[in-house]
């Protein structure tokens, strides 16, 4: 099976718009013979998980967050899924999707997992048992069934376009022994030709450690991570509604920003960090090590080859390769006239971050003072500084809103760019409160106000590319 076959995962955006995704992505120019050597990874359609567990960016509970909080209405909004859920198959007759077949699925699995909490809260109603595991199958229930749903529905739309499509559910439904996650994934496809089948598989993969244990929201990637690796795919690529550029779109300008073409994995690990949407990072990890280089694509864009994320690359000419940030971070500043010359000073603050599971984006020190960015949505930051003024007495410690902008790209280390970035956001008016960078300088960082963080992003992209010749084709 090595190097003969791709791995590609289609998101949630895109797959609500399935009709475009058909044509783009899966159908496009092909011929029947070229159809085949594809495993398709599908996400839940657009707005799903975000009411089965909670809205990502705004918090705002699902089923999940109500039922394990003992509120009551989750049985609605278990209600409101089952509608969503209906509402997509109804739109997707057009593409051949038989609409009864259809919600006959969503309602067998919802139905299910309505049974499964009514009879979980009456357990709970005992009051004797622990709610913690029970709530953690119940966030991995509800997750898989988006996945679920939405690969189904692939593959009877696939077949009735003459296509020999496989549903491969990885969600264990109604499964009660379980098993590693290679295990899983050897067994799912160890019966498949890849030559004259087309696999859609559900995002979600159900295993003995629980993939939202692991991994939380991210799970879809790791599952194209871990059937890339398993099966030797030769690429992995990953179909968004949007091309990987120099700047957001939306920040930056869809005439100003460029399709970056070609990085390596360490770009791909910054950008992460930093909260951009290119590649989870534990995903890219383990293609990164078997050598699978992955492929960002625009599914609605589908001439254009994307860009490729491999092991060795690095840019020919030196450029910048992003410009991006994020304005979601919060500063927590340690100052402390007992920290001069103190051995192990850091690593004692380090334990309070740890113990409140804080992981930083970046800091700075200076002789008194050390001051982690970090990212503001994790919950616990107000008992973390609590902490760490009952662990200093003599410290001033406190904490505010920042944001922070990066400029991004695998071959920066010759003098001028950090010259020019300072120059830009000088010119734009821009106090630069923080600024670090590494001894390997593919990544600088500023930490400007948040009113500034699109200015400062722009300033940047400004200066550093549009002012740039456009690099060679062959990058």
């Amino acid at each position: 099976m090595a190097n003969t076959h791709t791995v590609e995962k289609i998101g949630g955006t895109s797959m609500s718009r399935f009709g475009e995704v058909l044509q783009n992505v899966i159908i496009g120019h092909r011929t029947p013979e070229e159809m085949y050597n594809r495993i398709f990874i599908v996400s839940a359609y657009g707005g799903i998980t975000n009411l089965l567990l909670e809205n990502k960016k705004t918090g705002a509970p699902g089923v999940y967050s109500k039922f394990a909080v003992g509120d009551t209405t989750w049985n609605a909004s278990l209600e409101e899924v089952r509608r969503k859920m209906k509402e997509f198959n109804h739109n997707f007759i057009t593409l051949g999707l038989n609409q009864d077949e259809a919600d006959k699925f969503v309602d067998e699995r919802i139905d299910g997992i309505q049974e499964y909490l009514i009879h979980l809260m009456q357990v709970r109603g005992f009051g004797v048992f622990q709610s913690k595991p029970f709530l953690q199958a119940t966030r991995e229930l509800l997750a898989a069934v988006g996945e679920a749903h939405s690969a189904f529905n692939s593959v009877q739309i696939l077949k009735r376009a003459g296509i020999n499509a496989v549903l491969v559910d990885l969600t264990g439904w109604k499964q009660e022994k379980l098993l590693p996650f290679d295990d899983v994934i050897r067994n799912a496809f160890a019966d498949l030709d890849f030559s004259t089948c087309m696999p859609i598989v559900t995002g979600y993969t159900k295993y003995d450690e629980g993939i939202m244990t692991r991994f939380d929201r991210g799970y879809s990637e790791i599952t194209f991570s871990k059937v890339a690796v398993i099966t030797g795919a030769r690429e992995g690529i990953i179909h968004k509604e949007f091309h990987l550029c120099t700047g957001d779109p939306a920040i930056i300008g869809l005439d100003k920003v460029r399709i970056i073409g070609h990085t390596n994995f360490d770009i791909a690990d910054q950008l992460s960090d930093l909260d951009m949407e290119a590649i989870h990072s534990k995903a890219s990890k383990d293609m990164e090590h078997n050598g699978i280089p992955i492929r960002v694509k625009n599914a609605f864009d589908p001439d254009n080859p994307g860009t490729l994320i491999s092991n060795s690359y690095i840019s020919p000419v030196p450029r910048v390769e992003m410009i991006c940030g994020r304005n979601d971070v919060e500063a927590i500043e340690v100052l402390d006239p007992e920290m001069v010359a103190r051995i192990g000073y850091d690593y004692c603050l380090l334990q309070n971050f740890v113990e409140c599971d804080i992981s930083y984006i970046a800091k700075t020190t200076n002789a008194n003072t050390i001051t982690h960015f970090v990212p503001q949505k994790n919950r616990r930051l107000t008992e973390c500084v609590e902490r760490i003024r009952k662990m200093f007495p003599s410290a001033q410690v406190r904490s505010f809103p920042v944001a922070m902008v990066s400029v991004i790209g695998s071959n920066m280390g010759i003098p001028g760019f950090l010259c020019k970035a300072a120059m830009a956001l000088q010119q734009a008016g821009i106090n630069v409160h923080a600024l670090a960078q590494s001894t390997r300088q593919v990544n600088m960082q500023f930490v400007v106000e948040r009113k500034d963080f699109e200015i400062a992003q722009q300033a940047l992209h400004k200066m550093l590319v549009e002012s740039e010749p456009m690099p060679p084709k062959d990058i």
